[in-house]
Formats: C-alpha cells, structure tokens, sequence
C-alpha cells in the first residue's frame, strides 16, 4: 500500500473543523485513553490494561449492543482480580448507562495504539482541507459524523452478533476520502511507495484512494471484524461509499486542481 505524505491541491479557506478534529483525536488518546504510558514504554502492566478494557467498554460501539439494543449485565470494571486461573480483570454490574448510539460518535475518537491514530490522522491531514473547504465549515463537520455513523452502522450490520469493541475515525476518514476522489480525482498526491526503499512518486488521486478502497473491499470479504489484532475493513468500505454518494452532487460546481508542474512518474509534467 503506497503512504500518501502530501496533496498538490493548496485550500482557499483555513480548514478549522479539520484542525479542531485532528487536535480532538490527539488528546482523547493522549490524556483521556487508559495505559498510552505503557505503550510507549512497551511495559503496560495488568492494572492498565484492566482500566483499558473498562474504558473501551464503556465508549466503544459494540455491534450486537448497537443493532439489538441489549446491555451486557456483566462488563470490565477496571479492577484486577485473582481467580482461579490466576490474576486477571474484575468484571461487574455496570455502573454506568450506556447509550449505544451515542457510543458511534465517542467511539470515532478512540484509537487502540499510535499507529492506529497516526495513520487516520494523516490521511485527515492530507485530505481533509480540501473537502471541508468546498463544503464550508458546519457541512463538512456533519458529513464527517454522518460517515462516521454510516460506517459503524454499516459494519455492525454485517456482524450483529459480535460482542467485539469497534473504535477508530477510519470510517469517518474513509468517508473524506471517498468525497475527495468524487471532487477531486485529477489532484496530484506524492506517496512513497515501499520497493526495497520507499520511493517517492505523484500520482493522481484517483489511483491512490481507488488502490486504497479496491484494498479494502478485498480484504472486508475475509476479515469483516475488528477484534484485537484485526481491522473492521467493512467500515472503511462503508464510509467510503457514503462519502462519495454525499459529494457527489458538489462535483459540478468544484473547482479543478492547478495543473501540476515538474517531473511526473518520469515525464515533464504540463
């Protein structure tokens, strides 16, 4: 899969929902997210990993809780135990009431590790100017939430009965890419491409971010769940169609990238 590091398509207004969106995701993981010390250090200890798995809970839509509306009566309660097969989490009543559709949008700012984070909010960064300045401000906040929910929905459908936890922005994120490729496919994006070293190449939107949902309509045929060491690729899938079925009737009216000048994939660019 290539990495994209940058678009040739300059904003005209300061996309603030973007920035306000990316600063969002970085302190509910950073301050708010249970054990972020101790993946750092490679050292999370039980008591952490407890209080993670508490916190996930809680905040994370969790499909079968979504589709059939029904509260586990047992849930992780942070603290740690030893039972019979040695220490281990604590689980309980919850003491909490969880609304599992207001989990869809709390879930969109949880992450499960600095990868995860790190790569939605590139691909944010680097597409989400672009959409939010050609659809102003309040629209672009509410077609991120609306995909978000589209693909949270879409993939707790597929899998009703899961009791896995489903986090992450990708599918909010899917959905800006999917309305950048409807509104601008002739933009230019420089990627690196892993061959043998990463390679640096400008290639048009439209290869890039349809290599990227051909990839992830491929592997959502397998691996449609997200639990731990997995991706809910069904997700991504279902953003992406809906961020393009909601941009497409701004395509008309948006206006051309500026043409790229320089070398592109061996050739003068005109």
């Amino acid at each position: 899969m290539v990495i994209p590091v940058h678009d040739v398509n300059p904003a005209r207004r300061t996309p603030w929902v973007t920035y306000a969106l990316l600063a969002a995701n970085v302190v509910v993981f950073v301050v708010l997210t249970p054990g972020v010390v101790g993946s750092l250090t490679g050292g999370s200890s039980l008591a952490e990993l407890c209080r993670l798995e508490a916190f996930l809970d809680r905040y994370a839509v969790v499909p079968r809780e979504l589709i059939h509306h029904r509260l586990p009566g047992l849930v992780p309660t942070g603290a740690t135990g030893v039972g019979p097969q040695g220490p281990g989490c604590v689980v309980g009543p919850p003491g909490y009431e969880k609304s599992p559709e207001l989990s869809v949008l709390t879930a969109m700012f949880l992450h499960g590790g600095w990868l995860h984070l790190l790569g939605n909010m590139l691909f944010l960064w680097i597409f989400g100017n672009n959409v939010e300045d050609r659809m102003g401000h309040v629209r672009f906040l509410l077609f991120y939430l609306v995909c978000g929910y589209a693909a949270s929905y879409g993939f707790a459908l597929l899998d009703a009965g899961s009791g896995e936890p489903l986090i992450g922005a990708s599918g909010a994120v899917a959905g800006v890419l999917g309305a950048y490729l409807v509104l601008y496919p002739r933009a230019r994006v420089w990627v690196l491409v892993p061959f043998l070293i990463f390679l640096p190449l400008r290639l048009p939107a439209w290869i890039v971010l349809g290599l990227w949902f051909v990839l992830q309509a491929f592997y959502s045929a397998g691996q449609g769940v997200s639990e731990a060491g997995t991706v809910a690729y069904a997700a991504h899938v279902a953003g992406f169609a809906v961020g393009m079925l909601l941009a497409w009737p701004l395509k008309a009216g948006t206006p051309p990238p500026p043409e790229p000048r320089g070398v592109l994939l061996g050739r003068r660019a005109r």
